[in-house]
């Protein structure tokens, strides 16, 4: 199968737009040049557009298998494909958990079955997540673990904890973390903040999240172990991190496109849409994730996507579950709000989307260059809509972005040379 993209545009290393054509064959990036006149069984037209490497999510949630309501591989990696996606990773809180061979053999038989992206599938550190027992690390990177997490709850011991950095270490594998110590939780549902006490609700402290990445980062230390935080939240966090890659410790972060956008003052009233975990902390929060991603501490963006279904959502703020979709609406979110507002430059958002997540987990996606797969989103940055959740591909409609008016749309995504989702408008 051969492609060609004519008239797109380019983001240059120095952020500047350069008209040019991509031929791909057999699923590869074969030449980039100006005025490419080679045969191909499939042109499209990109005039106008920005053609951006696919963007790469190394944290959702697919629910399959066990939670199917809520969403599937099929379902979430449309969502995925619509939103820009290319790559994604998925987190292991299903069920069954894929901490064995048999189970991870399993998922990826699935993923090969039903994926519109690359899914790479997280293995569990422990035993049914359940913190008592160390999987086995070897065996589950042989069947295809992309890295080990039991995201959804922290492990709470920490010999145990620095147990699997030593087993990761050994089999040259990330330990990715969910920072949250049990006995700081407090029965919350959203922030120690404004909002809680505005509302008489409990609220989760900020040290619930930092003290326990302040533990791990000295504990990756120890074992010599690639450490990830996920979804970030605070100014104290954001510190740790800062403090332990000064210090030459691997430790990396990523941060939501909502924690980076809202704070607990933002939500109105007792709208469970923004109930997430970690939840929306205050703008002296905020205000640090985005100073921390400018500056490095914070390595790259991932949405945390997490579907749930209405009526877990309409249950209220206090007994619906944790958590927000976000695959479809990343990056206009982001777009509008970051760089029309020139607090990212274009190229630094790209990047935080693309380049930044392959260098720390060391993909080879991310790029365009001759050679590489042809992983690619065309992007529409003038064209102007609401979110509408009704139109989500994704089973889950838990947003707190609905309504909500931005620029900078996807219309067309290639995974390996071939089209995973087109909006219509582009002509292919």
């Amino acid at each position: 199968m051969s492609t060609l993209i004519k008239n797109g545009q380019l983001l240059t290393n120095k952020g500047e737009f350069q008209k040019a054509d991509i031929y791909i064959e057999s699923g590869k990036i074969a030449e980039i040049g100006t005025n490419i006149e080679r045969e191909a069984q499939e042109i499209i037209d990109a005039e106008g557009l920005l053609v951006s490497p696919g963007f790469i999510d190394l944290h959702i949630h697919l629910r399959e298998p066990g939670g199917e309501k809520k969403e599937t591989i099929e379902t979430g990696t449309k969502a995925a494909a619509k939103g820009g996606f290319t790559t994604v990773a998925a987190m292991p809180n299903t069920r069954p958990v894929p901490d064995t061979k048999e189970q991870m053999d399993k998922l990826n038989k699935r993923i090969e079955e039903k994926a519109a992206v690359r899914v790479l599938p997280y293995a569990s550190i422990t035993i049914r997540e359940l913190g008592q027992e160390l999987t086995d690390f070897k065996a589950l990177k042989e069947a295809g673990a992309f890295a080990f997490t039991d995201d959804g709850v922290g492990v709470q011991s920490a010999a145990m904890m620095l147990d699997a950095m030593k087993q990761a270490a050994e089999v040259n594998m990330p330990i990715v973390a969910h920072c949250e110590e049990n006995t700081l939780i407090n029965k919350g549902s959203v922030h120690d903040g404004v909002f809680a006490k505005e509302h008489g609700l409990n609220g989760i402290p900020s040290v619930c999240e930092s003290v326990q990445i302040a533990r791990d980062v000295l504990l990756a230390e120890a074992a010599g172990c690639h450490y990830h935080v996920c979804h970030i939240s605070t100014k104290e966090s954001v510190r740790v991190v800062r403090d332990a890659k000064r210090a030459g410790i691997k430790v990396t972060a990523e941060v939501t496109p909502h924690h980076l956008l809202l704070c607990d003052e933002d939500i109105p009233g007792l709208d469970p849409n923004f109930k997430m975990n970690p939840p929306l902390r205050g703008a002296d929060d905020r205000d640090a994730l985005i100073e921390g991603l400018l500056d490095g501490t914070i390595d790259f963006i991932a949405t945390d996507h997490a579907p749930h279904t209405a009526e877990e959502k309409g249950e209220g703020m206090v007994l619906a579950p944790f958590g927000i979709v976000g695959l479809e609406t990343a990056f206009p979110l982001l777009y509008t709000h970051f760089v029309e507002k020139e607090i990212f430059t274009l190229k630094q958002l790209i990047d935080y989307l693309t380049v930044k997540p392959a260098e720390a987990f060391s993909l080879q996606s991310g790029r365009i260059e001759t050679g590489a797969e042809a992983d690619l989103v065309l992007l529409d940055l003038n064209h102007k809509e609401k979110i509408n959740p009704e139109k989500f591909l994704s089973k889950g409609k838990n947003t707190p972005f609905s309504g909500w008016d931005c620029k900078g749309w996807p219309v067309l995504t290639m995974v390996n040379g071939k089209i995973a989702w087109n909006r219509g408008s582009v002509k292919a």
